[in-house]
């Protein structure tokens, strides 16, 4: 076990941890609500520091960023463990493991992490498919690294870490998917067990500090499919930065949900065209191959990525700007052998 970092201690042994917007107070031999996290001896530990439950080299697009090194690959990992309880969890297995699985998975440090990404000739590394949150500090330690060693950060999470712990981590990020759930409080509490406003402040704190941002929401029938809760989804983006990507995802039965119905295509649409009258000038589809993966020219309307599932099957930019009419095209581009 590794000593977590934002705590304090407390009477009667007791810790208060202050790594996201839980701040969970513990007492002696007790976890937090991650179950991540356990208070030994008046102590805060990480149980799942540096084990790894997942480890595999993937498009970037699959986080998904779409304006992010498009065409690239990211060395994704994870440890065990989340601090939502989101009952349409696609990863349940290992986020909603339990204090008891938390030490699990394969030990490898920081230093081997990054080695791996090299090897595999990867541009970034990700913290993904639980919510790398909960494992702070290997994600502290092994961005570190991984920016001595010329790779780049990425951080797909779930928006709930807490302003102090984002202010020691946001310097050594390059990119960011926050999954913006819903716009509705009381479903955030009756669905994930936590509360909007924290994400919503995590989302405006990464823009602000010059991290490349795309959002995603889940759109789940019944749930957050409302044209009120998709406009005011897409409104509040739009408000940040008419910039920022924004990826609808279409829901399929899993975990809790499995009586739910998938979402029908009509409703994805229908999510597809809010963000753009919301004044989105990039919006995606997810979990759907047949369209909305294109990233468009908002100057010309022209295709200037083409993409088919995860794959980039044509780049027609010229140092991020549109290779048709010169327009800009907001995102993380590099020059390489494709002219990008």
């Amino acid at each position: 076990m590794k000593e977590a970092l934002f705590y304090t201690k407390l009477d009667s042994g007791k810790v208060r941890c202050r790594l996201c917007a839980h701040g969970c107070l513990i007492r002696k031999g007790a976890s937090g609500f991650c179950g991540a996290r356990l208070n030994a001896d008046g102590s805060l530990y990480a149980l799942n520091y540096s084990k790894l439950v997942a480890m595999n080299a993937d498009p970037v697009e699959k986080k998904p960023l779409y304006h992010f090194l498009p065409g690239t690959s990211a060395f994704s990992i994870a440890s065990a463990g989340c601090n939502f309880r989101c009952g349409f969890c696609q990863n349940w297995s290992i986020s909603q493991a339990g204090s008891a699985s938390m030490e699990l998975g394969q030990e490898i440090p920081p230093a081997s992490v990054v080695k791996l990404a090299l090897e595999y000739g990867c541009k970034s590394i990700a913290y993904t498919y639980t919510e790398p949150t909960v494992y702070f500090e290997f994600v502290l330690d092994t961005a570190r690294l991984a920016r001595e060693a010329g790779l780049y950060n990425i951080f797909v999470s779930n928006g709930y870490i807490s302003c102090e712990a984002a202010r020691l981590l946001y310097p050594y990020l390059d990119a960011a998917n926050i999954d913006l759930k819903f716009f509705q409080d009381s479903s955030y509490k009756r669905i994930c067990s936590a509360r909007l406003a924290p994400v919503m402040e995590s989302i405006a704190m990464l823009k602000d500090c010059g991290v490349w941002l795309e959002i995603s929401t889940l759109v789940i029938p019944g749930e957050n499919d409302s044209p009120g809760e998709l406009s005011g989804i897409a409104g509040f983006i739009a408000g940040l930065d008419r910039d920022i990507p924004w990826h609808v995802c279409r829901f399929h039965a899993d975990y809790k949900f499995v009586s739910r119905r998938d979402t029908p295509e009509t409703m994805l649409k229908t999510a597809f065209e809010t963000g753009k009258e919301e004044g989105l000038r990039y919006v995606y589809a997810g979990n759907t191959h047949s369209w909305g993966q294109d990233t468009l020219c908002p100057s010309c309307g022209k295709t200037v990525i083409h993409r088919e599932g995860f794959g980039v099957r044509g780049v027609f930019l010229n140092g991020g700007q549109c290779a048709f009419c010169g327009g800009g095209i907001a995102g993380f581009f590099a020059r390489n052998k494709n002219g990008y």
